[in-house]
């Protein structure tokens, strides 16, 4: 029972859709051990994306500040800082 891996959507919203479609077939019509394992791998690789993506879109947001005057000012984002 070897089934193709369908590569990670590149969008949050993809990821989150497959994220609910897997839950719900799972919660619906349990699968196979084996579909169970694959799918909690995809399920855990579609987080990681998840947690990724909401990073760097919380990274972007950080780097637009304001000045003394509150004015708004993009600073360069340095991706080397933790």
């Amino acid at each position: 029972m070897n089934e193709k891996k369908s590569p990670l959507p590149t969008s949050i919203e993809s990821a989150l859709e497959r994220l609910e479609t897997i839950v719900n077939t799972i919660e619906t019509t349990p699968p196979p051990l084996e579909t169970l394992i694959n799918r909690y791998e995809e399920g855990v690789a579609l987080l990681k994306l998840c947690q990724e993506k909401l990073t760097t879109a919380e990274q972007r947001i950080d780097i637009i500040s304001r000045n003394a005057r509150g004015e708004a000012s993009l600073k360069p984002f340095d991706s080397t800082v933790d």
